[in-house]
């Protein structure tokens, strides 16, 4: 910080210019008194200029003396002979002390203007940091020491009138007591204490008190304080309706998922026990069905039964999954090994889709649950199957990336929008397109899902409607 002159060095620069311009248009230069009058003008002027009015007026008295006394007949008396050279030297004097009072004005309304241009910026900067955080326990632990940082006052702290806490710049006993806090949301208006250090000001949102600042130290002026509670208002109301937005926009896609999986669970349950008591209910009623007939209805029983006890089944398979009670029996295993075993199991299932491996040579082996991978690539595969067009074919390919290996199965199916990407590990659901077309539990990817981060790995999709979905799953390499 630059600090003003001291006020005797003023003093005595004021004597010396007094001093040098008498000796100087005494002794080296004789000029008219009018060239004298208006050196000394000058000297003045810088005077009032850097020290202010004080040391200008004497200065001018000073100079209108030596004015008298050396340049005005007679010369080496404080005499006057011609009258009008008391009108010159009123006018000098006049002019003078004016002079100096119109500097001084300037100089302390450029000082002002400089104050309020460094505080304008400081609270640029500072309303620049209150946008760094949408979240409202943060922005207020933040704050005190964005102010502390901004304005150079010694500690800062906030209260806010819906919550029980104060939160402050430090640790320390800072003199901001919460009593003093309150007092200021209460009247809702300034309280400015210079001499003691401290002042509090109320967060003001427009006519509304949404609490209070208290700062300590160098106090800003009332109406930087002023300033700093409405921006401070403003950053916390702002912060308050971003997470009511980010609430309200969770509730609305929770409850969006909450209806597609009660869809899905609702379909899947009721098809099969439809099917079974439409069939049971035609066996009883019916005396003449023939043979075929009857055999016919009790495949379906017996099919649907399957059904929903591999509905029931991936049910418990999933609940044990997520309860972590599944113990997986890890080992070193090509990648290879698997695909190979779940291709050969899963030929019926595949149908007319070809499927073409790509797999390196060097590809290292990974620590993996034999059986439960196999399951994995067994879902990924059926979901391929399933959702692609009839002939076309299924890629298989993995790689070794930082230490994970890396399996990826990409199918040539409708693919899947942004929105469905994010929910369709999630139980029982399906896709929305596809939910009452294609025949499924909704628990196959949620399944490998579970086993794969069982295993430490992750899965995932990337899709593009129209050009078809690629699934991969990770697991860390041996």
């Amino acid at each position: 910080m630059k600090f003003p002159p001291q006020p005797t060095v003023g003093y005595a620069v004021a004597a010396f210019l007094v001093a040098g311009i008498t000796f100087l248009y005494r002794v080296l230069l004789h000029v008219n008194p009018t060239t004298v009058a208006l050196s000394f003008l000058v000297g003045i002027l810088a005077v009032s200029a850097t020290w202010g009015l004080r040391h200008a007026v004497l200065m001018a008295v000073i100079a209108t003396l030596a004015f008298n006394y050396y340049f005005l007949p007679p010369i080496g008396t404080f005499t006057i002979a011609d009258p009008q050279n008391w009108v010159a030297l009123g006018a000098f004097l006049i002019t003078a002390v004016v002079a100096s009072k119109l500097s001084d004005r300037a100089r302390r309304e450029a000082t002002n203007a400089n104050d309020r241009r460094r505080e304008v910026e400081r609270l640029y900067s500072f309303s620049q940091q209150l946008l760094s955080s949408n979240n409202v326990p943060e922005l207020l632990n933040l704050t005190p020491r964005y102010v502390v940082d901004s304005f150079g006052v010694e500690a800062a702290a906030i209260s806010v009138a819906n919550r029980p806490d104060v939160y402050r710049s430090g640790p320390g006993n800072d003199g901001l007591e919460i009593r003093d806090l309150q007092m200021a949301v209460m009247r809702g208006e300034p309280k400015i204490d210079v001499p003691g250090g401290v002042a509090f000001v109320p967060l003001r949102m427009g006519v509304r008190v949404v609490g209070g600042l208290g700062v300590a130290g160098q106090i800003p002026s009332r109406q930087t304080l002023e300033a700093l509670g409405s921006l401070i208002a403003i950053a916390v109301e702002r912060a308050g309706t971003i997470e009511k937005l980010g609430r309200a926009e969770a509730a609305r896609e929770s409850e969006q998922l909450r209806s597609a999986l009660l869809d899905s669970v609702t379909h899947e349950f009721r098809t099969p026990l439809t099917s079974i008591k439409a069939s049971v209910t035609t066996l009883l009623d019916s005396t003449g069905l023939g043979e075929a007939e009857r055999h016919e209805l009790l495949t379906v029983i017996n099919e649907e039964s399957d059904r929903l006890n591999r509905l029931v089944g991936e049910a418990a398979e999933m609940a044990q999954l997520e309860a972590e009670k599944v113990e997986l029996r890890l080992e070193s295993y090509p990648m290879r090994r698997a695909i190979e075993q779940v291709l050969e199991e899963s030929k019926h299932m595949l149908g007319n889709h070809p499927v073409e491996i790509h797999l390196p040579d060097d590809l290292p082996e990974a620590k993996m649950d034999l059986v439960r991978i196999n399951e994995v690539l067994r879902h990924l595969l059926e979901n391929a199957a399933k959702y692609s067009g009839s002939g076309t074919p299924i890629h298989i390919t993995a790689e070794a990336k930082n230490g994970m290996l890396v399996t990826s199965i990409a199918d040539r199916g409708p693919g899947i929008g942004d929105f469905e990407q994010s929910l369709i590990f999630e139980k029982f659901y399906r896709g929305r397109n596809h939910r009452f077309q294609v025949q499924g539990t909704g628990m196959g990817l949620a399944i490998a899902k579970a086993i794969v981060e069982a295993h430490g790995g992750q899965i995932g999709v990337t899709s593009q409607p129209g050009h078809g979905s690629v699934f991969y799953f990770t697991l860390p390499t041996v």
